[in-house]
């Protein structure tokens, strides 16, 4: 991500602040960042690294690739942020697709001469590429212009309050784009940005530094929001100085954001994707509403045209300054643009005017087709997830003869199967027929994406290649039986 001039600019004017702190590494400050970038720049120069190529950043260390990403942008190349958690087939089928002009997989210790001046780069040349596959598919990478991020710093500052005085914790994986997006927005500010593999260990589990007494901002996805709180409320809570959560992904249920306040913490909540960056914010727990330069259509999906005053159920499109410039490679997704505008298929609602909150409902291709009905996966896990007992769950559609798809809930107990009957109970009271699951399984654990997000495909295709993993109920509800005898 393109913010090398800023740090440029903070070493020079605030050379011994700490910019970086780590788990597995020595703090650097704003000089020894920058001069480490500026080697680095230096020595991909010497390695034939020429403006505008392609660089897939491989690293194993968080702090070594953020020092590669400043240097990849002072030489005016284009950072691809690989994932630690590829397997070595992975790597070698998504770098083969992708096509990379270059792969860094160490830093150099070469002792060079850094160039007198970064590479002059402008707002509109491509600058980072990130990869994504949401729920389902195979990963492809985004790529975006340097201004597509750094234009919207000013308003993700107003939001979260993050200035040069802060300490930003950023929990996760540089590869995906949330925590990319948090760590370089506090570069950019001039904080210490605070690096951790995973909220576990920021709480002070193996390669903790210190709880989170050092920290006052934190990026998180929703679920990690609900670890935290869980640790803050425990007889033996760590040593917190949190003032801000900024949570991306999801709606927040209004109990979360009072559970957060107790402890002193305010929550920004927002909604967007690799391909779109920021959509909508939610600083007060008063409903999402359009991110500052963002405009928002809910939009019919058979016409494509924005629906009436009721504002029904539709398709997320939005025109903005942050959207993406597309897929590197040439490879398919979800993005769709059109005469400036651009959608990813998430559903949603949106409220009549003068509210115009954004009420969201799913991703389009994860929908149910059910006889002539659409189910979203999303209202129906937030019913099942409200019945004691229930850990988590995820919903799909699986194939059935005469009705094209059927409602199929995976179900992770708390401590054994759940409650079926319970479940059962709860579908009937708050679910239409169509949205009723008619086929059941239990699981220990359900697969993610590196974002936090249901892994929607690795379940479906473990159902459907009878994977032991997912048991069928032996005594669910009394509509998995029914279904099966269609």
């Amino acid at each position: 991500m393109p913010v090398a001039r800023q740090v440029l600019a903070h070493a020079a004017a605030a050379p011994e602040r700490v910019a970086v702190r780590s788990d597995a590494a020595p703090p650097l400050t704003y000089a020894g960042l920058a001069a480490r970038a500026r080697a680095g720049a230096a020595a991909l120069a010497r390695d034939g690294v020429r403006p505008g190529q392609v660089v897939a950043i491989d690293l194993a260390g968080a702090t070594d690739t953020l020092v590669a990403l400043l240097a990849v942008d002072l030489a005016g190349a284009v950072a691809l942020m690989c994932d630690g958690s590829w397997t070595p087939a992975q790597r070698s089928e998504i770098l083969a697709a992708t096509g990379p002009d270059h792969h860094l997989t160490t830093l150099s210790a070469v002792d060079l001469p850094a160039p007198e001046a970064p590479v002059e780069v402008s707002d509109d040349d491509l600058a980072w590429g990130g990869f994504t596959s949401g729920s389902t598919g195979r990963p492809r990478a985004v790529v975006r212009s340097r201004g597509s991020w750094t234009r919207s710093f000013a308003a993700t500052s107003d939001l979260t309050g993050i200035s040069a005085g802060d300490t930003v914790l950023v929990p996760g994986p540089l590869s995906t784009s949330l925590f990319c997006f948090g760590a370089v927005h506090a570069l950019a500010a001039g904080a210490t940005v605070r690096l951790t593999p995973s909220i576990a260990a920021a709480l002070g589990g193996v390669g903790g530094v210190g709880g989170l007494s050092d920290c006052d901002v934190v990026h998180l996805v929703p679920g990690a929001l609900g670890t935290v709180l869980d640790a803050l409320d425990s007889p033996a809570p760590p040593p917190s100085r949190l003032r801000t959560a900024v949570v991306g992904g999801a709606a927040l249920p209004a109990s979360v954001r009072e559970r957060a306040a107790a402890h002193g913490i305010s929550v920004i909540a927002y909604y967007g994707a690799t391909e779109l960056s920021f959509v909508a914010a939610d600083p007060d727990g008063k409903g999402l509403r359009a991110f500052p330069g963002v405009e928002i259509e809910v939009r019919d999906p058979s016409t494509g045209q924005p629906l009436a005053s009721t504002y029904p159920l539709g398709q997320v499109w939005v025109r903005s300054p942050w959207i993406a410039h597309g897929y590197l490679a040439g490879a398919a997704g979800p993005l769709r643009t059109a005469d400036g505008w651009a959608s990813v298929g998430d559903l949603a609602e949106l409220t009549a005017p003068p509210a115009s909150r954004l009420v969201l409902r799913g991703r389009g291709t994860g929908a149910i087709a059910v006889g002539a009905a659409t189910v979203v996966p999303e209202d129906v896990e937030a019913v099942l997830r409200t019945v004691p007992g229930v850990a988590d769950v995820v919903v799909l559609g699986t194939p059935h003869p005469r009705l094209g798809q059927v409602v199929t809930a995976v179900v992770v107990g708390q401590d054994g199967d759940p409650d079926w009957a319970a479940l059962e109970r709860a579908s009937r009271e708050a679910l239409s027929p169509a949205q009723r699951p008619r086929r059941w399984f239990a699981a220990a654990t359900l697969p993610v994406t590196g974002t936090g997000k249901p892994a929607r495909a690795v379940v479906q295709d473990g159902l459907k290649d009878q994977d032991p993993a997912y048991r069928p109920a032996r005594h669910g509800p009394p509509t998995s039986s029914g279904a099966q005898r269609h």
